[in-house]
């Protein structure tokens, strides 16, 4: 069980990801978590070095989309604006919004990245349908709402056993 909590990639940021390499190896759609991924989550439109960023997935070929357990409000009115698709409430890190998220995509698991700020949900979801996942730290901690805190409690303590079993390294990161 703990070893479908670590990601196949662990960044600081989305910035640092390296998209073309992802694409050379075959990547070609992004399904990305919205709060504390891409934004803090209190914030509520895209930085411009964000908007940048979803020039570059563009320009280097990505198919991108949201897939939030937030609700429909939060998450249209961040992704809209941008002509961005989402999946709203998404119930991670349960199989069907990452299914559905691959179908708009017309993409199929061995092409699909997963990228997200929570183990318990985005990684661990993502590892289940073999996506490759790629941990990012989460942006503004200080606004995550009670059920994001709890998994935080759960993540340290999972993160505790992995070291132990050698499974998790600092300087992976």
């Amino acid at each position: 069980m703990f070893e479908m909590l670590v990601p196949k990639l662990w960044v600081n940021t989305v910035f640092d990801i390296s998209l073309e390499e992802l694409y050379r190896q075959g990547y070609r759609g992004i399904i990305t978590d919205l709060d504390n991924t891409l934004v803090g989550a209190k914030a509520p439109v895209a930085t411009p070095e964000l908007l940048l960023w979803f020039e570059k997935v563009k320009e280097v070929g990505f198919k991108l989309i949201i897939v939030s357990n937030n609700n429909m409000e939060r998450v249209s009115r961040f992704a809209t604006p941008l002509n961005i698709e989402f999946v709203h409430q998404a119930r991670k890190p349960s199989n069907a919004p990452f299914l559905k998220a691959m179908k708009q995509m017309e993409l199929p698991p061995e092409q699909t990245i997963v990228v997200g700020d929570q183990m318990l949900t985005d990684v661990y979801g993502g590892n289940r349908l073999g996506l490759y996942t790629v941990l990012v730290l989460p942006i503004s901690v200080k606004d995550e709402g009670f059920g994001t805190r709890f998994n935080r409690r759960v993540e340290r303590v999972a993160l505790t056993r992995l070291r132990k079993k050698g499974l998790w390294h600092e300087e992976e990161k």
